[in-house]
């Protein structure tokens, strides 16, 4: 069950049941034709309300069934990856995934790109909520030359691959001081035809509360928006959400 992480570290959360919103806008009389567009038709009022109130969101299936495929293809490609984790060897889950270089592939680069000026007015307005600092600048270029020149100069795209049995532990996608504070997570298999079982379970800590997990529905080529760290709390709450993890 290959799935593929990047654009930042973070973990997603989780919330109570509920209607998801439509995140793309209908404005487009036709489906947008590459990969920039479909991420720039997501509706990113109803993208920055989703997260605020449950602290994750789908983005919808930006990716075909023939570029999911050829990218959970590229596994076997040791030139294409920097690193391989055996979580066995570490003790927090079986399985494993790889870290890809520097040179992406052409999807994920592309959807990098362009989920970061998406994702951006979000990161900062929740930066201004917390009252923390901001430091994202407004371009990808930009921010990836301060996280090297702070010596985090590796890459922390991944994918990953899970067999019969394996899991993975409850963790938290941080590699430094430097953090952009969204996460994009993809599924490259189709549920029920590719795999059975397993879930990509959502929990979310809660000051004075027990944690609450969610198993959000998943899909081939879906994405799912989620934050690392504290964030701001839902409308009529008290106090930033908790820590969360993802397993």
């Amino acid at each position: 069950m290959p799935r593929i992480t990047f654009d930042g570290e973070g973990r997603p959360r989780s919330g109570p049941p509920h209607r998801r919103r439509n995140m793309t806008r209908s404005t487009h009389p036709h489906r947008p034709s590459t990969l920039t567009d479909r991420v720039a038709a997501i509706d990113r009022t109803a993208l920055a309300a989703e997260l605020d109130e449950h602290g994750s969101a789908p983005v919808g299936r930006l990716l075909t069934p023939e570029v999911c495929r050829g990218i959970a293809a590229l596994y076997g490609d040791d030139e294409r990856f920097r690193a391989t984790i055996d979580m066995a060897r570490y003790r927090f889950g079986s399985g494993r995934y790889r870290y890809f270089t520097h040179e992406l592939p052409a999807p994920v680069r592309e959807l990098r790109e362009a989920f970061y000026p998406l994702l951006l007015p979000i990161a900062r307005a929740w930066a201004d909520k917390l009252g923390r600092d901001a430091p994202w600048p407004d371009s990808l270029e930009e921010w990836i030359a301060r996280c090297h020149a702070a010596g985090q100069d590796k890459s922390a795209e991944i994918l990953l691959r899970y067999g019969p049995g394996d899991w993975n532990a409850l963790h938290q996608d941080v590699f430094g001081e430097l953090v952009f504070p969204l996460q994009v997570v993809v599924g490259l298999d189709a549920p029920g035809r590719d795999f059975t079982g397993g879930e990509f379970l959502m929990t979310e800590q809660r000051p004075r509360a027990q944690s609450r997990r969610r198993p959000p529905p998943w899909s081939r080529g879906t994405r799912w928006s989620s934050p690392p760290g504290t964030g701001p709390s839902p409308p009529g709450a008290a106090g930033p959400r908790g820590p969360c993890g993802t397993e």
